[in-house]
């Protein structure tokens, strides 16, 4: 059961209905990308001790942990 309201939902479908098998494949790169950005943002919040390649070394270590990874 979802209790969280998604007021947008049918008008982000009706959205994504009209674009291209291209353009959403597009988008869903789009949003892995930043949500990767995003995650190896947070490990540089959590840990601004670590040079660049320590934390690249951190971000691919914790990469391998999730469990729907596709690489």
């Amino acid at each position: 059961m979802d209790l969280k309201p998604r007021p947008n939902q049918e008008k982000y479908l009706e959205i994504l209905r009209k674009k291209t098998p291209y353009e959403r494949l597009q988008q869903a790169f789009m949003l892995t990308e930043r949500s990767r950005e995003l995650f190896k943002a947070g490990l540089r919040h959590r840990h601004p001790d670590l040079n660049e390649q320590a934390l690249h070394t951190l971000y691919l270590e914790q990469l391998k942990k999730c469990h729907n990874r596709n690489w």
